[in-house]
């Protein structure tokens, strides 16, 4: 079996555009990938073509080989683009791997460590402004079953922020607290918002909270500066996200910059890199919970990857989406007591509906997150897109 050629089908998805992979064989087996770069997806999928070059006629069973040719032969390593897209074809090679054999990717990674992993919701306060409204918010979605709630409470503060800022932020968090209750993890989004010293501060006005983190909370470009705030913060720093790689991971455990490591299977090279980046940082007795708040494919992966990884804790989710996705892959992710359970059908899993996704091109999208708008991520039509149990 070797590779004949590699296809890119983007489609909108409101917040951004997801990035679909297809490596397909000279045998009529295919496998699926996900090299979503939100608000660059044409960037992206421009990148995986270009990697086409050092696919075509190889054995796709050779993963790793593939994988550190594409690496080397492209000189300019690391960062973004090429990571984005080298996780979508190496997602696609796995996927493609285990329905060549007939087993989920879990198995050839070493096997289940669980058949379910903890979630937690992302997206689940769309569109709210004020306390109440998060609170409200809050309500639905752990009667939806969550169990973990994470979200941006600093409006479109940007380096520091005022004491209103601040004042309007931790009675957000407070009203969230309040509304859901003590079992309910709360975790504070940053969005690498913030210079050092306002980091620390809102940091200690979290603190009487029993949050679960505070994630990225300082510009992600200064891993000493992230260091210098878990040493002065009283409660858990999370970041990683914006890591490209396991040497960029390698920097952070080093150095101590997050309590939480949080790779995105999207950007760091795939499914076996974040494999390899989950085992450095078990040896600095840190978790990992993958940022994951992008498509179904990309959800399919990290959940293989909770499956095999021990010391994998939290699982990003969005709560709800656009009301095609359900359309635009076979996905079947059941939802019960808080948890995702992993898929045990050969491969990833799933497969790619073409003509649905054909049916959402690609619209441009900006960055909402410094704006005061981070909070419009959800279409108004929103819908569970998982199977409840």
């Amino acid at each position: 079996m070797r590779i004949a050629a590699v296809e890119t089908h983007i489609c909108h998805c409101y917040r951004a555009n997801w990035v679909f992979v297809r490596v397909l064989t000279d045998e009529g087996l295919h496998g699926v990938g996900e090299a979503t770069l939100e608000m660059r997806e044409p960037t992206a999928a421009a990148a995986v073509h270009e990697l086409e070059r050092h696919l075509i006629g190889r054995d796709p069973h050779d993963i790793e080989a593939i994988w550190h040719e594409c690496y080397r032969d492209s000189y300019w390593r690391g960062g973004p683009v090429l990571m984005t897209a080298l996780s979508g074809v190496e997602m696609a090679l796995w996927d493609l791997k285990g329905k060549a054999l007939g087993v989920p990717v879990w198995q050839l990674l070493g096997g289940r460590c669980r058949d379910r992993v903890p979630c937690y919701a992302n997206g689940w306060f769309s569109p709210a402004k004020t306390p109440d409204e998060f609170a409200e918010k809050a309500r639905i979605a752990v009667g939806q079953g969550f169990r973990g709630l994470k979200w941006d409470p600093f409006g479109k503060a940007y380096r520091t922020v005022t004491k209103a800022e601040l004042r309007q932020a931790v009675a957000c968090v407070q009203a969230v607290v309040e509304a859901v209750g003590d079992e309910v993890n709360i975790l504070v989004e940053g969005h690498g918002r913030f210079d050092v010293p306002t980091a620390v501060r809102i940091a200690h006005a979290l603190d009487d909270f029993d949050i679960g983190w505070f994630e990225e909370p300082i510009v992600p470009d200064h891993p000493e500066g992230m260091a210098e705030v878990v040493r002065r913060s009283r409660v858990p720093i999370a970041g990683g996200e914006r890591l490209y790689s396991r040497w960029d991971a390698r920097t952070y455990l080093e150095q101590g910059c997050a309590d939480i490591l949080q790779p995105d299977v999207s950007h760091v090279g795939g499914i076996g890199e974040l494999k390899k980046i989950a085992a450095m940082a078990e040896t600095y007795s840190r978790p990992v919970c993958p940022h994951n708040p992008i498509g179904p494919v990309a959800n399919a992966a990290t959940l293989h990857l909770a499956a095999c990884v021990p010391n994998f804790w939290l699982l990003e989710t969005m709560n709800t989406d656009v009301p095609w996705r359900r359309d635009v892959t076979t996905e079947q992710v059941r939802f019960a007591e808080g948890c995702m359970r992993i898929p045990d059908g050969p491969g990833l899993g799933l497969d790619l509906n073409l003509d649905a996704i054909a049916a959402h091109p690609y619209e441009r999208r900006n960055l909402r997150h410094y704006t005061g708008a981070l909070t419009e991520i959800r279409p108004p039509d929103a819908v569970d897109w998982f199977v409840k149990e």
